[in-house]
């Protein structure tokens, strides 16, 4: 399955909903937790754009990603 990072701006701060609809993987949050950078494994972009219209959270870009191993290049 495609693994996707989303990228989220919030401009009051980071406030984590209660309810997960996806297959949240882990997420980094920058010092002042105004952006958050989350990982989600989904089959596709809009599946991502569904779920956080339903639970209220921005989506400033999706971006698929792969993981990039630091010994590939060896």
């Amino acid at each position: 399955m495609p693994r996707y990072m989303v990228e989220r701006t919030f401009p009051d701060g980071l406030a984590l909903p209660a309810e997960d609809n996806v297959t949240w993987v882990h997420s980094y949050v920058t010092p002042d937790k105004k952006k958050t950078f989350c990982i989600y494994d989904a089959p596709n972009p809009e599946a991502i754009r569904r779920v956080a219209t339903r639970n209220k959270l921005p989506v400033d870009r999706i971006t698929e990603v792969r993981v990039l191993d630091p010994y590939f290049h060896r």
